[in-house]
């Protein structure tokens, strides 16, 4: 049974990414609670003209009273990424955090609009099983408690063929991957999940990839790219100034044709389970490996290990959708502090399937400080000078070794 909402006629604002989830909902709304559906799409990347265009006709003819696209990807960079790029931030040490870290900042967007048009219900579309029902439902509730929140596919437990097979008995319009893939797409890249990736034995096939697909049937030849970056944010592509956002775009379509940032990432959902996702992130891939090299140009090694302690709890709490949390800000307020220096740019060189860091140059380069060179020549010190610190970073190896003799 459908829930029930307090007697009223206010609109039902669903957030809407055209996926097979949404495009159910829109007329199951209708049906079900007789109030007028407004669908919104809050663009955190990835909606290029032709397809907000795609969004907006989608929504209409499923039978939305109006469509929404609210533009929020300067945002989503000033608030989530900018953070995720200084952390160095990869779940399981190869995850980018492509889609997930949006969410958040789409319910933020979304909430705010529900007041702008006076409405006290929001619907989405995500399942029990999934990440994005706690990441939705806890930044509503910490920002308009006051908000009625349905769930039908989760609560419902609707299968994503019982969707498809509703909207073909009513001659409704099918999203292109039907009930095959389930594909997310934003500025920091796309998750891909499929029958594939159900288990943790395979990939899915060529044919499903978004961004690349044809980036090893038909190998690019290889290109070289330098990025700059200020104070730890990317400013700069071949020595060209852009804002954040295009840059993040550029690097998107550059890395994409060489595969570059591909993989599938198995870990731990936040409902306890283990879960497995496909993605593409060319964009994230070069951009978090391009930072951390210039960072160990220009951090000390202590200030790279404490930042390293941070980064992997700031991208749990993001992953969690705990990204309003206080302590959030408190990390932030470190990474902040901790890129005064990291300016300069990063040449890289593309091949298919690997982004190559060549080189790293700084006016603030650590390497460039010493009068000395690794390997090969003293510089501030003697060689009598390190005659005694390898004697005095012996001593605790050597008491230890007499302390066992005793």
């Amino acid at each position: 049974m459908p829930a029930s909402l307090p007697s009223g006629s206010e609109p039902i604002l669903l957030a809407f990414s055209g996926g097979l989830d949404t495009s159910f909902l829109v007329p199951w709304l209708r049906e079900n609670y007789d109030r007028p559906i407004i669908t919104v799409t809050v663009d955190t990347g990835g909606i290029d003209a032709e397809a907000a265009k795609t969004l907006d006709q989608r929504a209409r003819a499923l039978g939305a009273q109006d469509h929404v696209l609210i533009e929020a990807r300067c945002d989503y960079f000033d608030q989530v990424i900018k953070y995720l790029i200084m952390g160095n931030v990869k779940r399981g040490q190869m995850y980018p955090l492509c889609v997930g870290a949006e969410r958040v900042m789409q319910a933020q967007t979304i909430a705010e609009y529900a007041r702008k048009i006076g409405t006290h219900v929001v619907a989405h579309g995500c399942t029990a099983a999934g990440n994005d029902q706690v990441r939705f439902e806890v930044a509503l509730r910490t920002l308009a408690p006051e908000l009625t929140i349905l769930a039908p596919v989760r609560d419902e437990a609707f299968k994503r063929p019982e969707q498809l097979e509703y909207l073909k008995k009513r001659k409704l319009t099918i999203p292109p991957y039907g009930a095959a893939y389930s594909v997310n797409r934003g500025l920091w890249g796309v998750t891909i999940g499929g029958q594939e990736t159900l288990t943790s034995e395979g990939s899915i096939p060529d044919h499903a990839w978004v961004l690349s697909k044809n980036a090893f049937t038909n190998p690019q030849p290889p290109e070289t790219h330098t990025i700059g970056f200020a104070q730890g944010a990317p400013c700069s592509l071949d020595g060209v100034q852009l804002d954040p956002v295009p840059l993040i775009e550029k690097l998107e379509a550059i890395g994409a044709k060489f595969g570059v940032g591909r993989g599938i990432h198995l870990g731990d959902t936040i409902i306890g389970t283990k879960g497995r996702v496909a993605f593409e992130a060319p964009a994230a891939e070069v951009l978090i490996s391009a930072h951390r090299e210039l960072e160990k140009l220009v951090m000390t090694g202590r200030q790279q290990r404490i930042k390293e302690m941070l980064a992997g709890p700031y991208g749990d709490l993001v992953h969690e959708g705990q990204h309003l949390d206080p302590v959030c800000r408190d990390i932030e307020a470190l990474f902040i502090a901790s890129q005064a220096r990291v300016s300069g740019e990063v040449k890289v060189l593309y091949r298919p399937g690997v982004a190559f860091v060549e080189g790293v140059k700084s006016p603030y380069s650590l390497m460039a400080a010493s009068k000395g060179v690794y390997g090969e020549a003293a510089g501030e010190w003697t060689a009598a000078d390190a005659l005694g610190f390898s004697k005095m970073v012996g001593l605790p190896g050597m008491f230890w070794a007499r302390a066992g003799k005793q």
